[in-house]
């Protein structure tokens, strides 16, 4: 089966997610974190893509980010996959691709969804059990969102902005978010989108893009379509 191209609305938010091949391990020090934080900055700022939130795994990558240019997204994915890939296979002296072939995406209704992508992404790590609490990961955009650290990676989506009327009523606001996991249907709902390139969103989004851009975002339902067999 073809796969469905893909596409890069402008003022539209993505999910990303980018798996090491066969689950492999894509993050052996801390200097692998930094070097691909730091091209994870120069790229989103080349490509003009605002990074929301984000979390490195050892073997896989989550972000959260809007482009504001056509394609955006994948010239960035694309431009830091070849830099990183390159750094890793130099200093671990090996061969051969690293990245599960494409990153997955999926576009993200604001109103319902996009708050709860800020949690899914930055709960990765408690749900893994490498911690107990979000602000203990070094790794994510949780102690900048949550806590105030300084960073020029992260840009503030205006709904988090929406959650305070400064930072400190704002970050407090977005901790108590976390007091529970998500879960359920919505767990489900999230990693089905993303898993088959689909829109995260109502029936009103998705015709709204399907229309906006001619391509389906919504899963088919199981079986073949009436007509299928040849007179």
């Amino acid at each position: 089966m073809s796969r469905l191209p893909r596409i890069c609305p402008i003022g539209i938010a993505q999910h990303i997610i980018q798996r090491g091949n066969n689950r492999q391990i894509c993050f052996g020090s801390e200097q692998d974190f930094f070097a691909y934080v730091g091209w994870l900055k120069e790229f989103s700022v080349k490509c003009r893509v605002d990074i929301h939130a984000w979390v490195l795994m050892t073997n896989h990558v989550h972000l959260l980010c809007t482009p504001h240019e056509a394609g955006g997204v994948s010239r960035m994915m694309q431009a830091l996959g070849r830099q990183y890939v390159r750094y890793f296979n130099h200093r671990y002296k090996r061969t051969g691709t690293l990245w599960e072939g494409r990153f997955k995406s999926c576009l993200v209704e604001d109103e319902a969804y996009l708050i709860h992508l800020y949690r899914y992404i930055e709960l990765n790590p408690v749900r893994a059990s490498m911690v107990a609490q979000p602000s203990e990961y070094v790794w994510s955009s949780y102690q900048i969102n949550a806590l105030g650290k300084v960073s020029n990676l992260c840009t503030p989506h205006c709904l988090y902005t929406a959650l305070g009327i400064n930072d400190t009523e704002r970050q407090a606001t977005y901790r108590r978010l976390f007091t529970s996991h998500v879960e359920g249907d919505l767990l489900e709902e999230i990693r089905a989108a993303t898993k088959s390139g689909m829109a995260l969103g109502n029936d009103r989004f998705k015709s709204e893009l399907t229309s906006l851009t001619g391509r389906r975002l919504h899963t088919l339902p199981p079986g073949r379509k009436l007509g299928w067999r040849k007179s």
